[in-house]
Formats: C-alpha cells, sequence, structure tokens
C-alpha cells in the first residue's frame, strides 16, 4: 500500500476523507502579492517611504514589469491550488516617455497585467498606494489637513476603483480594493478626532463615485502603528470596524497589524457574525509589523482553522502580504504560499464536529488529548498527494528549482 494510501485509511478511522478535504482546498483561490518580488518598489523609480521598509539585499530583485512576472511564473509553478495576483497602483506600467501621477492613473496603464492574468487564467485585487510619494511625506494622505494634499489623494482612490471596475470587466471575477494609509503621528497629537474625520470624509468621497459596485469589493485595513507613527494611527482597528460596518464594506485584518498578544484567529468568529464577508492579509509579525515569510506556526493554523470552522472558506478573502529582502524572493513567495495551502489543509482535515461535540460537552480533558494526539496524524502524505494532484513539486523537491532558477536568472541581473 503506497504512503496515501495507508494515510487516506488512518484518516476515515476518525471521521475524516482526505479527498473532499482536497476537492475543498482546490476550490480556494489565495491572493498572491506582487510586492515580495521587488521590495515594494514598483515601476515609478521612486525610494520606499511611508512607514514601510524592506530590510535586506538578496541578489536578483526584479527590475521591471518583465522580470517580475517572470518571477511570479516561477512561483506560481511551484504552488498547488488556484491563485490571484494582488496589485498595488505603483505597479503601473508606462509607455516610453510616459508617466501619470498616482491621481492620474488609468486602466490602459495595467493593461499588460490584465493580459498577463487573463493569459493564466488568473483573477486581479488591487491597492491604493499610499506611500512612496512626496505628498505621503509628512505620513499624511487622506488624513491630511492641507486641503490639495487631500484631494490628490482622493482623486487617487476614485481612479483606483476605475483600475479596479476595469479588472473585473475583463478577467471575469471581483476585484478586492484595499485602502490602507499610513497616517498618523510620531508624538502624542492635540487632536485625535479631526484626523478620523477627515480620513472618513476622503473615503466616501471615493466610495460615492462611480465605480462597478457589483463586481468591485472595498476593504478597509486597520494598522497599530507604523515607523513615524508611534503614537498614533488616525486607521486604527476601531475605526477600520466601524467604519466598514457603517458603510457596507469589508474590514482587511492583517495578522502582522495588532498589539504582539492579539491574535486575528480569536477575531474571525467574530467578525463573521456580524458581515458576510471579510478579507485577510496573512504574514508573519516578529515583535512588530515586520512582514516577515509566513511559517506554519501555530497562528498560521488557527487562522485556517477557524475560517474551516466557521465553514467560511468562502466568505473570507485571503491574500498574502510580506517582503522579505534577505532570502531568495521567489522562494519567499512560494514558502509562504505553500504555508498557508498547508495550513487550510490541515484544518480541512481535523475531524472539527468531534472536537466541537467534546468542548460542548464540557470534556476538556479529553479535548486536549485528542487535540495533541492529532498532531501525530500523516499530513505530510495527504500533502505530498495535494502537490501530485496540483503538478507541483513536493516539499523535498521545489527547491532546487528555484536555485536552477536563481543560478540561471537572478544572479545574471
Amino acid at each position: 500500500m503506497d504512503r496515501y494510501a495507508s494515510a487516506k485509511e488512518i484518516y476515515k478511522k476518525i471521521g475524516v476523507d482526505p479527498e473532499t478535504a482536497m476537492k475543498r482546498l482546490s476550490d480556494v483561490a489565495v491572493s498572491m502579492h506582487c510586492w515580495q518580488g521587488d521590495d515594494v518598489r514598483g515601476f515609478e523609480n521612486k525610494e520606499l517611504s511611508g512607514g514601510i521598509q524592506t530590510t535586506g539585499n538578496y541578489p536578483g530583485r526584479a527590475r521591471n514589469p518583465q522580470e517580475l512576472m517572470a518571477d511570479i511564473d516561477k512561483a506560481l509553478s511551484l504552488i498547488p491550488g488556484r491563485k490571484r495576483i494582488n496589485l498595488h497602483a505603483n505597479y503601473a506600467i508606462f509607455a516610453p516617455g510616459e508617466f501619470a501621477d498616482r491621481d492620474a492613473l488609468e486602466p490602459r496603464h495595467f493593461e499588460p497585467w490584465v493580459a498577463y492574468a487573463k493569459e493564466r487564467g488568473l483573477a486581479l485585487d488591487f491597492n491604493p498606494t499610499y506611500f512612496s510619494h512626496p505628498f505621503a511625506a509628512d505620513n499624511l494622505t487622506l488624513s491630511s489637513p492641507n486641503e490639495e494634499i487631500r484631494n490628490f489623494w482622493i482623486r487617487h482612490g476614485i481612479a483606483c476603483l476605475k483600475i479596479a471596475s476595469y479588472f473585473a470587466k475583463e478577467t471575469g471575477s471581483y476585484c478586492l480594493v484595499n485602502f490602507w494609509i499610513p497616517d498618523g503621528y510620531k508624538d502624542t497629537p492635540a487632536d485625535r478626532l479631526g484626523p478620523r474625520q477627515r480620513f472618513a470624509d476622503s473615503m466616501d468621497k471615493i466610495l460615492n463615485s462611480d465605480y462597478d459596485k457589483k463586481n468591485v469589493k472595498i476593504s478597509i485595513e486597520s494598522k497599530v502603528f507604523g515607523i513615524g507613527l508611534e503614537s498614533y494611527t488616525v486607521g486604527s482597528a476601531e475605526f477600520g470596524l466601524q467604519y466598514a460596518l457603517s458603510r457596507g464594506v469589508m474590514s482587511l485584518m492583517d495578522n502582522g497589524h495588532y498589539h504582539p498578544t492579539e491574535k486575528v484567529s480569536d477575531k474571525i468568529s467574530s467578525m463573521l457574525l456580524f458581515n458576510q464577508e471579510i478579507a485577510l492579509h496573512l504574514t508573519r509579525g516578529v515583535r512588530w509589523d515586520s512582514d516577515h515569510v509566513i511559517r506554519l506556526d501555530d497562528e498560521t493554523r488557527e487562522i485556517c482553522k477557524d475560517i474551516v470552522a466557521c465553514d467560511a472558506l468562502e466568505r473570507v478573502l485571503i491574500a498574502t502580504d510580506y517582503f522579505d529582502a534577505s532570502i531568495n524572493r521567489v522562494a519567499a513567495w512560494v514558502i509562504g504560499m505553500r504555508n498557508v495551502q498547508k495550513a487550510l489543509l490541515e484544518a480541512l482535515l481535523l475531524p472539527l464536529p468531534a472536537l466541537k461535540q467534546l468542548q460542548d460537552s464540557g470534556d476538556f480533558t479529553q479535548l486536549l488529548a485528542y487535540t495533541e494526539s492529532l498532531k501525530n496524524m500523516p499530513f505530510g502524505d495527504i500533502w505530498d498527494e495535494y502537490c501530485k494532484r496540483q503538478n507541483v513539486p513536493g516539499d523535498l523537491e521545489w527547491f532546487s528549482v528555484v536555485r536552477d532558477y536563481e543560478q540561471n536568472v537572478l544572479l545574471k541581473r
């Protein structure tokens, strides 16, 4: 008997069918962020700024659209399951000699990305870029008291919704547009209310613009703090939650955007109780929002377990968000994305009805014992079978492909 057949029989003893688990996972699309491939630089030739920092200088960074798309292709070839691509507005592609500032971006500046996506059967998500720009130098954009600056960024948001409408029309899928701003103050502010009033007013103006409200989904991403705004963040968790709920848009939770003792895995069920859909950016914060590559750690597992336990795979829009320039960037994509898929598959292979019954009956001793015993289940054999069926290399095979790509492509840049 081969290893998968043996593992399948073991799982059946606890009432779990691996075939059903793999089928459900194959229908879940995870949106892979484009900005890991070039350290969030984009194609505007601007330095990274606005509370965001990338550390490391590993060779092979993508320098142009062609290199970035080639690197994404290589990563996608090593990642099982359905994928989407998540773009930032600073990845607009201009014709030679052309440039449009953020408030003047048009769908045509993203035509190469649409062509790329359609050729590969991918859908696109989008993010306005409220950083790395002279008008974001003071970490005040949609909340700025300067009307010229604030209106510039309002126009940028409106332009992004038009671009997202174009993405949805061309790809035949919804497009999630996530709004995150770096606004805040380094020291204790004199006025906490005013910036938040301006942020809400700015978002209202953006949302009241003309865009495809059926196929463009909007999310608001909150944060605790950032570099240069340690004392006050305009878009706090409370602001994001209340604004999203009051305006009928989604809250997006990034698991690096909370205090170290807060767990997004503990928030998902509460959010789903009062929202039809929520969005997630999965990352790994080390002491703070450091955007490390996702590991198959306890919190990643708990997040995915809660999504599955809530029967919410269709209601939670999952994307990755990290940027590490200290390691091979293609490998960083593959490691993080595969770990998300692993965590989802692990969750789908849990005997959740039995575990819930133990909890509801108050048998916490057996619940703890059973939960710990499940850690010895032959999950790896099911994962290997899933990778095989998805036509991607297994865990002991994919890295050699990346190493060859590094030697033959990345190190020659």
